[in-house]
C-alpha cells in the first residue's frame, strides 16, 4: 500500500473492469457508502477512501492550509488515482467531494466517464440572482456555534441535515461521524465548504454529469441542481429524488440505492 492509500485509509472491493470510485461529503466518512456498496461489488470495482479530516484518518496529516481550498482534496483525489493506476472511473460524490470531483474532472477530463453528484451546490451563500440556502449571517452562527460548543453543535445539527429525530439510525450514524472529528478540523472544513464559490469553473466541466437531489434538504435547495445542470459545460440531467436530508444514501436507502445504481449503469444519452 502506498503513501496516498495509507494516508486516506483506501480499499478496494469487487470486481470487474468498471471502477467505481465512491467520495464522501463533510462529517461522514466511507461507511456512509454502506447500502450501496453490497449492490456495486459484484459487477464493479470498487474504490473507497476517506477523505483528510474525517475521523479514521490521522489528524495529524491535515494541512490546514492546504484543505483551505476545495483543490487541495481535488489533488488527493487524483493523488489516490494515479497511485491505484486507475486510467478511467465512474466518479459517485456526495456534497462536498461532488464538486471536488468536478474539479478533478476539469484537470483530468481523460480519468472520468462520468460523475454522478448527489446533494452537489457550486455556492451556498445566496448571492444577486442566485439562491444557495444561506446568508452570511446564517453560516458566521453555524461558526460560532461549532466553535463554542462542538458536542452540542452535532445533536442540533445531526437531525436537520438528515431529516430526522435523533432516535433515527440514520441521525444517530450520522452524529457518531461528526463526533470522530477533531472539532478544529471540523470547523476548518466547514468553512472551507460552505464559503466556497465554484459557479466560475462549472463551464469548463466536460464529463457528463447525473446530478442526484433530495426533495427536501436544509443544506441544498433544489434550485442548486438545476443551476448545475443549466451551467456545466458537458452534458447533464438532474433527477430529484423523493428522498429527505441531505445524506439521502444513509436516511433513505430503498428510494436512493435503485436511483444511484441505474445513473451508475445508464448514461445519459441511453
Amino acid at each position: 500500500m502506498g503513501i496516498v492509500e495509507e494516508a486516506h485509509n483506501v480499499r478496494v472491493v469487487g470486481s470487474g473492469q468498471q471502477v467505481i470510485v465512491l467520495a464522501h461529503g463533510f462529517g461522514t466518512d466511507q461507511s456512509v457508502w454502506k447500502h450501496l456498496v453490497p449492490h456495486l461489488v459484484q459487477d464493479h470495482k470498487v474504490v473507497l477512501f476517506d477523505n483528510m479530516g474525517a475521523g479514521p484518518t490521522n489528524p495529524d496529516y491535515f494541512d490546514f492550509e492546504r484543505y483551505q481550498s476545495l483543490e487541495g482534496y481535488a489533488l488527493d483525489l487524483l493523488a489516490i488515482l494515479e497511485e491505484l493506476r486507475i486510467q478511467s472511473c465512474i466518479f459517485v460524490g456526495h456534497s462536498v467531494s461532488a464538486v471536488v470531483g468536478v474539479l478533478a474532472s476539469i484537470a483530468r477530463p481523460d480519468l472520468f466517464t462520468k460523475l454522478v453528484l448527489i446533494s452537489a451546490s457550486p455556492r451556498y451563500l445566496n448571492d444577486t440572482d442566485y439562491f444557495g440556502g444561506f446568508d452570511q449571517e446564517d453560516l458566521d452562527q453555524l461558526f460560532d456555534a461549532m466553535r463554542s460548543n462542538y458536542q452540542a453543535w452535532v445533536s442540533g445539527f445531526a437531525p436537520l441535515a438528515v431529516g430526522g429525530d435523533m432516535e433515527s439510525p440514520a441521525v444517530q450514524e450520522f452524529s457518531r461521524t461528526l463526533f470522530n472529528i477533531r472539532p478544529d478540523i471540523a470547523l476548518s472544513v466547514a468553512q472551507t465548504i460552505f464559503q466556497s464559490d465554484l459557479r466560475d469553473v462549472l463551464g469548463r466541466v466536460t464529463v457528463p454529469c447525473h446530478i442526484l437531489q433530495s426533495t427536501k434538504d436544509l443544506a441544498v435547495p433544489v434550485v442548486v441542481s438545476e443551476y448545475l445542470h443549466l451551467h456545466l459545460g458537458g452534458g447533464s440531467i438532474v433527477e430529484v429524488m423523493s428522498s429527505d436530508g441531505h445524506l439521502p444514501q444513509l436516511s433513505s436507502p430503498d428510494i436512493v440505492i435503485p436511483v444511484l445504481l441505474r445513473h451508475i449503469r445508464y448514461d445519459i444519452a441511453a
